[in-house]
């Protein structure tokens, strides 16, 4: 079993910045895979940013260039730095992890969440 808590979500002002931490405790191995997803009210959840067992890294085309994943094994932490943030980026942010890549990044059905941080952002 694997726990995984969020933190660093708030508020900030379009064009401000924020840096999302994920910290994973229990089985390990589950945690090779992990991401970011987010959802907003009336949407679907959508992926946002993963990382590999290799440590490849993928995002979707909305924040390339603006976030930017990473993660800490000795500290099994995953985090996401998002710079010149956007109104359309608000959203409850999921930290997620699985040690399938295709459940986690393809099919967008990751085994283990967190209980998701809030991110606002004002125009």
């Amino acid at each position: 079993e694997v726990h995984l808590v969020e933190s660093g979500g708030g508020s900030v002002q379009a064009g401000g910045s924020l840096r999302l931490a994920c910290v994973a405790s229990g089985d390990t191995y589950d945690t090779s895979n992990m991401g970011w997803f987010r959802q907003t009210p009336g949407k679907e959840r959508e992926r946002v940013a993963a990382i590999d067992t290799d440590g490849r890294k993928y995002y979707i085309d909305a924040v390339k260039g603006r976030f930017a994943i990473s993660k800490d094994n000795a500290k099994n932490t995953l985090y996401l730095q998002m710079n010149n943030l956007e109104f359309e980026d608000s959203a409850m942010y999921y930290c997620a992890a699985d040690s399938r890549w295709f459940h986690l990044w393809d099919a967008e059905v990751p085994i283990w969440w967190g209980q998701g941080t809030q991110v606002t952002v004002s125009s």
